[in-house]
């Protein structure tokens, strides 16, 4: 059914359905986190958007930088695939907000990350998972774009390395996984290269919808508007699709109006597009201000045997404002204080 008010986007027939609407969110620490993404993933064309397997070498080049992506013989890790990852960098940044320690390794419970990513929970949806880390570990990457301030032009996977534990018995059933981060992704993590998605992200159907809302995430953010050439979008996306057909998906995009955070609009005279925002985001996610608290007074003297040499006074301004930042409430602010010198001094030295 479309709806009569030519204003009002037709949401529920384009997006796909909550599968859980209740979400169910509780186990674990799943309803803490946040959909969060890696900038440079977002940026440039790292996976396939076909749902068939891509098995041949790819090569993209923009602006001085480039990226060289070698599939398995199983196939390019899929957009649909990141999921996994999506979920795994969203779970690290809701530890790093509340204070906790962090690794590489990142342990999941499987029906956990398929309510997560909205999907099914049937036995075909754990075998398309394992199926999905196998791409992930199998594809590799080159490329001279930065995360954080390092450069790693050796070859390295989406993953380094996964493990899986199942159930033994006549299901089968998959119980948890195990993931090792890239140097590359995590990375981008520590030094905060990341970007909130809306929690829709998951419900677009098509694997276009889902590239084209994370370049418009990246590249109009917070701003009012952001154009680009069909040209460059098409380039920036990585469809393989010719211009033509890639031309009419972004105009169905347009006319169906239903990209969250942000309106699509076509000129077919310029060939151009336009991103328009919402303005939902900052709604949805309202930043934290600064944490007011007051610190005990011996943590100073702490602070000054841990970052020797700094104004601990200075440390201080410089964290609270980091916590602002990063929407931060720690539960342990002496501890979490400590934490910030301690990184700080190993990054910095003495001044």
């Amino acid at each position: 059914m479309v709806s009569e008010t030519p204003n009002l986007p037709v949401v529920h027939e384009a997006l796909l359905p909550e599968r859980h609407p209740q979400h169910d969110l509780f186990i674990c620490d799943v309803a803490d986190a946040v959909l969060k993404d890696v900038m440079p993933q977002m940026e440039h064309p790292f996976y396939s958007l076909s749902k068939k397997p891509e098995t041949s070498v790819r090569r993209y080049e923009h602006n001085g930088q480039w990226l060289e992506i070698t599939p398995s013989v199983k196939g390019l890790a899929t957009i649909y695939d990141k999921d996994i990852l999506i979920y795994c960098i969203s779970q690290i940044m809701a530890k790093l907000k509340a204070g906790e320690k962090v690794s590489q390794r990142v342990r999941i419970s499987s029906r956990d990350l398929l309510i997560f990513t909205n999907r099914g929970t049937a036995g075909k949806d754990y075998k398309a998972l394992i199926e999905a880390l196998d791409r992930l570990e199998g594809t590799r990457i080159r490329t001279n774009i930065v995360t954080g301030d390092e450069e790693q032009v050796d070859g390295f996977g989406l993953i380094d390395a996964s493990s899986i534990r199942r159930k033994l018995g006549l299901d089968g059933r998959l119980l948890h996984c195990e993931i090792k981060l890239s140097d590359w992704v995590f990375n981008a993590i520590k030094s905060n290269d990341v970007l909130t998605l809306h929690r829709d992200y998951f419900r677009l159907r098509k694997p276009l919808e889902r590239r084209v809302y994370e370049l418009a995430r990246k590249h109009c953010g917070q701003q009012a508007v952001w154009k680009a050439s069909l040209e460059i979008l098409l380039k920036k996306s990585g469809s393989q699709s010719p211009e033509k057909l890639f031309r009419q998906m972004i105009k169905n995009l347009a006319a169906s109006d239903h990209l969250p955070d942000y309106r699509v609009e076509f000129d077919p005279q310029k060939d151009m597009v336009t991103f328009i925002n919402r303005g939902t985001m900052k709604a949805a996610e309202p930043v934290a201000e600064a944490w007011m608290g007051a610190l005990d007074p011996d943590i100073y003297g702490d602070a000054r045997n841990i970052a020797p040499g700094w104004d601990v006074h200075h440390l201080e301004r410089e964290w609270r404002m980091w916590l602002g930042d990063n929407e931060i409430a720690p539960k342990n602010p002496e501890r979490h204080f400590i934490k910030f010198c301690e990184t700080w001094f190993a990054k910095r030295g003495q001044p």
